[in-house]
């Protein structure tokens, strides 16, 4: 080990920044870009030509060109995304890591085992896996199954902190049929030694008995099946018209992750349906947000710059804090949008501006911002 000192490094006074955004802001912003349907087609070739893998998972990480040389490969900073390919008859080895788990099926279909429960996954559907559940993918279908797999795990990495645990307990093997739901969780709660206020303005104190026993919330997997989304979310959309200011999309909601407006603990998932010659307005989010388009084509423009999309396009399309906007040209757009909004509520940093001629809102803690709809309901 080198012997290694800590260092003082003056902050005092204000700081130059070393870049500029609109004058007002430093931001050093991961560059907008986006995986054509080629290459990803390209790719799922290659993987499905290799031999066996030991473990069974056939997987590429897509990786942002800033995170190339770091230990934790990326495509936005806090966030890792795969392309896993499982041929048919294929069953991956069991595993479970501390980092939880969205997958998006784009080809093909199969199942998911988690916890010895099994899930049935068409294309399109959502299926999530939280994290520590012991969890295998199996493909009993007779074409290749493809899933966009997102994950925390590349921020875990950063924190030196991820966990990969694969020689897991047996399926079931551990109590995970917890009863509690995020609105039946109380502050008092950790054993006779609990917690009690301290000042009359809220501020409490707990003890180390509760600092290890915090409450158990129910998270567990959840499946939104594309046919049933897409009948409510086309059903949504075409009651909307051109003169609606918001964005004609469904969050797939888990309540456990309450206030945070989760699909996970750490991320959403937003499946939109855009009819073509619909744009958005420019808006601008800490939380990075990536976008699969499987319908249609269209364009975006980020930080001024304008992105050509096409169905089987895969984007980052808004590093955290970008001004950005998409446009159907060819529509419907359909496109599946993941974003670490969640972890961002928790963390206290969620900054949104709905609109860039209108206030900046720290969602989650300060009033969130209105659409026009009531206004359209009330007319029609």
């Amino acid at each position: 080990m080198t012997d290694m000192k800590p260092q003082f490094i003056d902050y005092s006074g204000s700081r130059a920044p070393e870049k500029h955004s609109h004058g007002d802001h430093s931001l050093d912003l991961w560059e907008p870009m986006i995986v054509p349907k080629e290459a990803i087609d390209a790719e799922i070739d290659r993987l499905a030509s290799l031999p066996k893998p030991n473990n069974g998972v056939r997987r590429s990480r897509i990786v942002h060109p800033r995170s190339v040389n770091e230990k934790a490969h990326s495509w936005a900073p806090g966030v890792d995304v795969s392309l896993d390919v499982l041929l048919p008859g294929e069953r991956t080895k069991a595993v479970r890591q501390n980092s939880g788990v969205v997958n998006f099926c784009i080809q093909g279909g199969g199942s998911i085992v988690q916890n010895g429960r099994t899930t049935s996954c068409n294309r399109y559907d959502v299926v999530t896996t939280p994290s520590m559940w012991v969890h295998e993918y199996v493909n009993d279908t007779d074409e290749i199954q493809v899933r966009l797999r997102y994950s925390n795990g590349a921020l875990l990495e950063r924190l030196n902190i991820h966990y990969v645990d694969e020689n897991p307990p047996a399926h079931g093997a551990r109590d995970d049929d917890l009863t509690e739901t995020a609105e039946e969780i109380h502050v008092d709660h950790a054993s006779k030694y609990g917690a009690f206020q301290l000042t009359k303005e809220g501020a409490w104190l707990m003890p180390y008995e509760g600092l290890v026993n915090p409450p158990a919330a129910k998270v567990v997997s959840h499946h939104w099946p594309w046919e049933r989304v897409k009948a409510e979310l086309d059903k949504y959309a075409e009651g909307l018209d051109q003169s609606y200011e918001g964005r004609r999309l469904y969050l797939l909601y888990d309540p456990v992750t309450g206030r945070a407006n989760g699909t996970t603990v750490n991320f959403f998932a937003t499946i939109t349906h855009r009819p073509a010659g619909i744009s958005d307005r420019p808006h601008r989010h800490a939380s990075a947000a990536m976008n699969y388009y499987f319908g249609g084509e269209g364009h975006s423009v980020v930080e001024g710059k304008e992105y050509a999309w096409k169905s089987g396009d895969f984007m980052f399309s808004a590093p955290g804090w970008a001004i950005h906007a998409h446009a159907a040209d060819v529509g419907p757009v359909y496109e599946l949008t993941i974003q670490d909004m969640p972890f961002c509520i928790n963390n206290d940093c969620l900054l949104w501006q709905e609109d860039m001629t209108g206030p900046i809102s720290l969602l989650g803690s300060h009033a969130g911002f209105e659409t026009n709809r009531e206004v359209l309901s009330k007319a029609s």
